[in-house]
């Protein structure tokens, strides 16, 4: 969007929004009145909505535009919005008149290069569209599985205290034969502690460095500990593992559309420019020159 595009649709659109409604203004007599729905004319792209100086504006031009503004502007009652939209226009209309033949060298360059950047997203479009298929998905999924690492799930429970003695006291008690789960509803102070300290099922990463640490060193059944985390003490029971299942294919549905689209496009490319007549003459060229604006205006 342009530097001042912003303010042009900003003073049609929340200008209209700000407007009384006509509920607003009319009295309670009036309210009682059998509302009228108003005759429509079925339009095309080529309605002629508008003309600036002798300049049409259609209908197309107000759908590219509907298009392009903001989500929050569409949430106006349609009347206005069109009538915002149409100002719009004619606001651009009036001020693109009013340049004339004044367009700068790097005027014509900005124009020239939406217009490439537009027309190269019209040409890559339908490729990126139908490369997209099931077989690709499920193609591009299967290479995606294959090269995850295996991962490991841990189900454990823990005790938190704030001080290793009280700790090492809590262990003795367990060695002892008290059940890990009342010595952690009686003693541990997070929230774990009224399911016994039952942490649930977990990947790596999801836990505290040093708390990872011991819960993979762990052997299934014992108590490891004590172990200091930035929390404080924590004993350990790590009572099963279980591989993690991949994610489903739908789960990485937009990913994969992505990644399938993406080499798509890029294959598409290489072919096209291998085929085309390119000559490059960047010999002797300063590229830090891309950086000086003021080569625009020479």
């Amino acid at each position: 969007m342009s530097k001042f595009a912003g303010f042009l649709v900003g003073v049609s659109l929340t200008a209209l929004s700000a407007l009384p409604s006509f509920a607003d203004s009319t009295t309670a007599a009036a309210t009682t009145t059998p509302a009228t729905t108003p005759a429509t004319t079925p339009a095309t792209k080529d309605t002629v909505l508008a003309t600036v100086n002798g300049t049409n504006i259609t209908m197309g031009d107000v759908i590219v535009t509907y298009a392009s503004i903001a989500d929050q502007y569409k949430q106006m009652p349609d009347d206005q919005l069109f009538k915002g939209i149409l100002d719009q226009i004619v606001q651009q209309v009036a001020l693109e008149q009013e340049l004339g033949d004044s367009l700068t060298p790097k005027d014509l360059l900005v124009l020239q290069a939406t217009k490439r950047n537009y027309l190269a997203n019209v040409a890559l479009d339908p490729i990126a569209k139908a490369a997209v298929t099931d077989e690709a998905l499920k193609t591009a999924y299967d290479a995606a599985v294959a090269a995850m690492p295996p991962l490991t799930e841990y189900h454990a429970s823990h005790i938190l205290v704030d001080n290793e003695d009280k700790a090492k006291k809590l262990l003795a008690d367990i060695q002892g034969g008290k059940p890990f789960a009342d010595v952690a509803t009686e003693n541990s102070t997070d929230g774990s502690a009224k399911a016994g300290g039952d942490l649930g099922w977990f990947s790596l990463g999801a836990m505290v460095k040093p708390f990872e640490d011991a819960v993979v060193a762990a052997k299934i059944g014992e108590v490891a500990g004590p172990i200091q985390t930035d929390f404080g003490w924590h004993l350990i029971l790590v009572t099963e593992t279980r591989k993690k299942a991949p994610p489903t294919l739908d789960d990485m549905r937009q990913q994969l559309s992505n990644q399938v689209q993406a080499d798509a496009i890029k294959a598409y490319l290489k072919d096209l420019t291998e085929k085309a007549k390119v000559t490059r003459t960047t010999d002797g060229i300063d590229p830090s020159a891309m950086k000086d604006p003021s080569l625009l205006d020479k």
